[in-house]
């Protein structure tokens, strides 16, 4: 029987700390046999978690049994670990343990050196701020989990089951983890990355900006047909000088800006209509249904209609 350690430590958050514990808990064999037997651990008996407090019934020397580890996230993630956390982590990856962390507890991981020069995610939210104070991880927050082999990261919530279900499925393959699937109520894969959740927010100019009320207007007009010249001509400047305005005061290019409040804007439709995806292409000024789904893809990480089917209003 495969071991499971989930590692709870002070201000564990719920969902991460449960997430695994059901998932790997409800696996079953094609003989109705459990594949896994699951532990909580910690470094003292009781653990505050947020508006409640656990009981973990064994300590760390359970991380020395353990065949996968897992690190929920914190509330707060400290940048040092409680004593003897380091030591018993890296003693385990040493062993060949695999271990995997869900949502903020990559910075626990992170903590630990063993994700330098390793590719890692984390909740989109909290991505800059663990690629700040870990540069030697290299930080994608567009995806569900990254799986580096013996180290793997989850982002955050619903990510820690297709992670969950990502490792029952390397474990006893395919029809085990399908069956996990049907039990969490989940599919076995989902379409897109992180990126699909992620509020896309248009590059900011400051406020008084001679940018704003062009950008105001860019933002108002975007359906329509609008080129570079165009724009230069309503801001009463040259391309040139609306490039290196653009740059100096959004850091990023006239284009790249209107692309962005496209998208933005056909998110909003595909959330709010039942406009068909033609349609919502011409609202948002994309040439073509091919080229909009092409952006759409690009900037949010899955097509107009997955996403539709994700967030679309009742």
């Amino acid at each position: 029987m495969h071991s499971v350690a989930v590692l709870a430590l002070d201000g564990v958050i719920p969902f991460d700390l449960s997430a695994p514990i059901d998932t790997f808990g409800r696996s079953r064999l094609p003989d109705g046999g459990e594949p896994y037997r699951i532990r909580v651990c910690s470094v003292r008996e009781e653990v505050p978690a947020g508006p409640f407090t656990i009981r973990a019934p064994y300590g760390l020397d359970a991380l020395a049994e353990a065949d996968t580890i897992i690190l929920p996230g914190v509330a707060e993630p400290p940048e040092l670990l409680p004593p003897g956390i380091t030591e018993a982590l890296c003693s385990a990856a040493a062993n060949g343990t695999r271990i995997a962390s869900i949502c903020v507890g990559a910075f626990l991981l992170a903590a630990t050196g063993l994700l330098d020069g390793l590719r890692a995610t984390t909740h989109w939210y909290a991505a800059p701020a663990l690629a700040e104070r870990y540069p030697k991880v290299t930080v994608d927050p567009n995806v569900l989990y990254v799986d580096n082999g013996q180290f793997l990261t989850s982002a955050g919530a619903a990510a820690a089951l297709d992670m969950c279900l990502h490792m029952i499925r390397r474990d006893h393959g395919s029809a085990v983890a399908a069956h996990a699937a049907r039990m969490s109520v989940m599919p076995l894969e989902r379409e897109g990355g992180q990126a699909q959740f992620i509020l896309h927010d248009l590059p900011p100019a400051p406020a008084g900006s001679t940018l704003e009320p062009l950008l105001a207007w860019l933002e108002d007009n975007c359906g329509q047909d609008l080129t570079l010249e165009r724009m230069a001509a309503r801001a009463g400047i040259s391309t040139r000088t609306l490039n290196r305005r653009f740059r100096e005061q959004t850091g990023t290019t006239p284009l790249q800006w209107l692309h962005r409040a496209r998208v933005r804007r056909a998110q909003y439709l595909l959330e709010t209509t039942t406009h068909p995806v033609e349609r919502i292409a011409a609202q948002t000024g994309f040439g073509s249904p091919t080229a909009f789904r092409e952006r759409f893809r690009r900037v949010v990480g899955t097509s107009p209609q997955g996403y539709r089917r994700a967030f679309r209003e009742g």
